[in-house]
């Protein structure tokens, strides 16, 4: 279908913070600018904006003018020629600030050579997500020392994380002890698999660049993941069914005592008007294997144009609007999070999330996914061995060498 002359069309990353601040940056721009194109968000979710978006060439065909493109699907999407190159545009009328006003590891994995495809839209690597109130309370430290013999503080290791999260567990209470985010998607259980073997000291890529995970961090990592996301003494029990948005929105509605997740949603539980969590949360670096660095996975979402919008012109114009200070601290406050360097700093941001400032200190240990044409594929293998693994007695260790096969194959 291709664009109504009168209608500009973006695809949007279904999340009520994202809906809303979309439709605000629009009716702004409008006012400031005079353009008169009638705005239609098509909002999906995570499997179906892809599919829509770089599967079915929606952006290639003018099916959008502008889209959300996660990181993860930026290079496929690169490769089949769905975004306009921005470079002519930035050449001639740069963003405010740019590319100073942004982290170094915000503007790596949009370009290509120098062909840039997109600006920063949403941020916020994974991190450790947990009820302050809970750690502070005098009596939960003293049950907790009597019960452990040791103090209640923040896991530093994954075997501290566990006990941690049997302790918390109450279901009577309707708290449990952590939640996590296994819905099959390719993404959330790809994510959780790759940040428990970088925080045992693996690495997902061998020497020549090629996905290499049969190693022993994949395997006691995978070993660990398993055997705490099936218990039931220790985990929210509809975290199979999560994806992170619906993981998070547990977390702000006070169902959990700790979560790894990604920093948007401790955010939201500041700036959401149905948060039972405002003022209760902290925010700290992953656990990790004994003796090991934490780590944190850096994916980020993209503003891109496609390449076959019939409004150009105007979907620039509204980008370099929509990623001005101003807009990227108001995305901050509906509850998304904002890219810019000015806004991680902003006081008044730094007030209502007071714990927006540590943006800085988790880019710092994040990781990048690898950039392989078919990385989807890849993740889709990844996927389906931790789902086995979830699911079924088979040894880890095979099953990490089964799924290193058929990627081998596929490359």
């Amino acid at each position: 279908m291709p664009n109504q002359a009168d209608t500009f069309r973006i695809a949007v990353r279904k999340f009520g913070p994202f809906e809303s601040a979309m439709q605000k940056f629009w009716d702004s721009y409008c006012a400031v600018s005079g353009c008169t194109l009638q705005l239609e968000l098509v909002i999906m979710d995570l499997h179906e904006l892809y599919e829509s978006t770089i599967t079915r060439k929606g952006l290639a065909n003018g099916l959008f003018d502008i889209a959300h493109i996660n990181t993860d699907w930026v290079y496929e999407g690169y490769l089949s020629q769905a975004f306009e190159i921005l470079n002519p545009y930035i050449n001639t009328n740069k963003p405010v600030g740019f590319p100073k006003g942004w982290s170094k590891s915000l503007l790596s994995l949009q370009r290509f050579g120098w062909e840039v495809v997109g600006l920063p839209f949403h941020d916020g690597p994974e991190c450790f997500i947990y009820r302050k109130d809970l750690f502070e309370n005098e009596s939960e430290q003293a049950n907790y020392l009597k019960q452990y013999g040791k103090v209640l503080e923040v896991p530093q290791t994954w075997e501290d994380f566990h006990q941690v999260a049997q302790f918390f567990n109450r279901p009577a209470d309707k708290l449990y002890g952590s939640i996590f985010a296994c819905y099959p998607d390719g993404h959330n259980t790809v994510f959780d698999f790759c940040l428990q073997l970088w925080t045992r000291g693996g690495s997902l890529v061998d020497k020549a660049g090629n996905i290499s995970i049969n190693c022993q961090p994949a395997v006691d990592g995978l070993d660990f993941y398993r055997k705490i996301v099936n218990d039931k003494t220790a985990v929210h029990p509809q975290s199979k069914d999560f994806e992170s948005v619906a993981a998070g929105v547990a977390f702000a509605n006070g169902e959990a005592a700790m979560m790894i997740n990604w920093f948007g949603f401790a955010g939201m539980c500041e700036v959401d008007a149905n948060s039972k969590v405002k003022g209760k949360v902290g925010v700290d670096l992953l656990p990790a294997a004994a003796g090991k660095a934490s780590a944190s996975l850096n994916v980020y979402w993209l503003y891109t144009i496609a390449k076959g919008s019939k409004n150009k012109d105007v979907a620039y114009d509204f980008l370099k609007f929509a990623t001005n200070t101003k807009q990227d601290k108001l995305l901050t406050l509906e509850g998304g999070i904002g890219c810019r360097l000015s806004t991680w700093k902003d006081p008044e941001v730094n007030e209502i999330i007071p714990y927006y400032h540590k943006l800085e200190q988790l880019h710092e240990v994040a990781n990048m996914l690898p950039q392989h044409k078919n990385w989807t594929q890849i993740a889709k293998i990844i996927d389906e061995m931790v789902l086995k693994a979830m699911h079924s007695p088979e040894e880890s260790s095979s099953l990490i060498e089964a799924a290193q096969n058929q990627i081998n194959k596929l490359n």
